[in-house]
């Protein structure tokens, strides 16, 4: 590990890159808590293999399983001829959030990788015992080979948003809020961001939708397609209980611009409408909650009139790359989608 009290990645040349950044893998964890999919594992189980499906030809897949005999169960639903770019790892899970509790990876000037492990206290510590997964990135330091800081302040990946030029993008509902790190201010907050993800600028939006126990998690609003290019999800609506907070939203990315000055091209996404969940409360359903891969885009979308929609304006983005589609009705009711499930981890290139 390396010494953060002495080193932070930005000190020694690291950053964060884009999502778009090519990838050597995807991370994620197999679904099983009955507790976070109350009735629906096996639905959620099903959507996994659909990723895996649209991941694995065009890069590894690194999928963390609690047993062997997990492990030979997921091999035998995989169905497809990529299946071989799985690559399976026996850690034990309470849940599959890799995106809040997984590394975070970070590239340095040479090409060489590292991660951030940051601390994970299951969203302001609601749930006790999936604190548990604050310990993964530890654990995976064996498996990756990579140097790992520990920055030491509550941090979830799916509460950051960055440009790989210089900005990142994320709300004060989260990374303000007393459950997280209440020792530090705003200011204290920023040059930890700028200190471990190696960026010049902090961006910071409102609130979250509703519905979002996480306090506010950026990747359900508002997400960089380009340097400059903010894709944000909008409520168009004025009845539906979203509408004045993403307006305010919108009002803010509206006066911001990036490290070189000029300001953000927003392009707006619609919102899937109203998705019921545990006691009628509503659920976290948002088109942002997309996850750029190599060669794939996969977007959660929810059996609604603005799936297509949804779908066409995140193509014109992503020429390159394939829009694939996935109900994701049954993920969400564990209170996310395919972002907050996934993590990336960066091709190295020497030339960086």
């Amino acid at each position: 590990m390396v010494d953060s009290e002495q080193k932070t990645p930005a000190s020694l040349g690291f950053r964060m890159p884009a999502e778009w950044h090519p990838h050597s893998s995807t991370w994620l964890t197999w679904p099983k808590d009955p507790e976070t999919w109350p009735g629906r594992v096996t639905q959620v189980e099903e959507i996994y293999l659909q990723m895996l499906a649209a991941l694995t030809p065009h890069e590894t897949v690194d999928l963390l399983v609690d047993t062997e005999e997990v492990e030979h169960e997921v091999r035998r639903r995989c169905e497809f001829p990529s299946a071989a770019n799985i690559r399976f790892h026996h850690i034990e899970t309470v849940d599959s959030w890799i995106r809040d509790y997984g590394p975070n990876f970070v590239v340095g000037p040479k090409g060489e990788g590292a991660f951030n492990d940051w601390i994970f206290n299951a969203w302001g510590n609601k749930y006790e015992e999936l604190k548990k997964d604050d310990t993964v990135p530890r654990r995976l330091e064996p498996v990756l080979g990579l140097p790992r800081f520990s920055p030491g302040i509550v941090m979830e990946g799916g509460s950051i948003e960055v440009n790989g030029a210089g900005c990142v993008l994320t709300t004060e509902q989260c990374l303000l809020n007393q459950n997280r790190n209440p020792q530090l201010n705003r200011e204290e907050i920023e040059q930890y961001l700028k200190d471990y993800l190696g960026v010049a600028k902090v961006l910071w939006l409102g609130e979250g939708i509703v519905g979002d126990d996480t306090d506010g998690h950026i990747d359900d609003i508002a997400r960089f397609v380009a340097p400059n290019v903010i894709v944000y999800a909008l409520e168009d609506d004025p009845a539906d209980a979203n509408y004045e907070i993403l307006q305010d939203n919108l009002a803010r990315l509206k006066s911001m611009a990036g490290v070189d000055g000029n300001p953000l091209e927003i392009v707006t996404l619609p919102m899937p409408g109203v998705v019921g969940g545990r006691d009628l409360q509503r659920l976290p359903a948002s088109y942002a909650n997309f996850y750029i891969a190599n060669s794939v885009v996969l977007l959660p979308v929810f059996g609604h009139a603005n799936d297509t929609r949804a779908t066409e304006i995140l193509q014109d983005f992503f020429p390159g790359r394939r829009v694939v589609p996935i109900n994701c009705e049954p993920l969400v009711w564990g209170m996310g989608t395919i972002h907050c499930v996934s993590q990336q981890q960066p091709q190295i290139y020497t030339d960086l």
